[in-house]
């Protein structure tokens, strides 16, 4: 069997602080079993990195911010699925949010309300008022993979840690 990791080589997130965000960093330091590993920032994209490193997709989670408005006020969430899924936006989501129409939200949005780098965010450390939609079987993995709020690197946990950030739901086939 080969391991869930890949080729990655993982070091205990509290000693190396400095391979993520701030936010995900500070979020991260309650969580024992994190682990945080340095990828080639080329390599952030979850299929790239997958093949690079020899990483399962189905071990790999995607952070996806969406945006609805409805009355005037923007509504925010990140949607965290399997990378052998997509996130149901316009569907679950957008009923979620109780907005007329969901959508990804703009690039420079989402990295300047995260404080991390496009193709780095992450459901660790996001603003408080977002929600965090979680896939069930995301955290159903032992471990997942996930964004570090920079590109140069990765995250693993425990898929359940996700469950536990501050307004997260676990949601039943939210990837399709």
């Amino acid at each position: 069997m080969s391991r869930p990791t890949g080729s990655l080589t993982l070091v205990h997130a509290a000693d190396r602080p400095d391979l993520m965000a701030p936010p995900v960093a500070e979020a991260v330091a309650g969580i024992a079993d994190a682990w945080v590993t340095e990828i080639d920032p080329a390599l952030a994209d979850t299929a790239a990195m997958s093949e690079a490193y020899g990483v399962g997709l189905d071990v790999s989670a995607n952070c996806v911010v969406v945006a609805g408005t409805r009355g005037g006020v923007t509504r925010h969430a990140a949607c965290v699925v399997l990378a052998t899924t997509r996130a149901d936006v316009n569907g679950f989501v957008r009923k979620r949010l109780d907005v007329r129409k969901a959508s990804f939200a703009r690039m420079d949005d989402a990295v300047a309300m995260t404080a991390m780098e496009y193709g780095g965010i992450t459901p660790l450390g996001l603003p408080e008022d977002w929600l965090v939609l979680v896939d069930a079987a995301v955290v159903a993995s032992p471990q997942v993979i996930v964004g570090s709020g920079v590109r140069r690197s990765k995250v693993v946990l425990p898929g359940a840690a996700l469950a536990a950030l501050p307004r997260a739901e676990v949601i039943e086939r939210l990837g399709r």
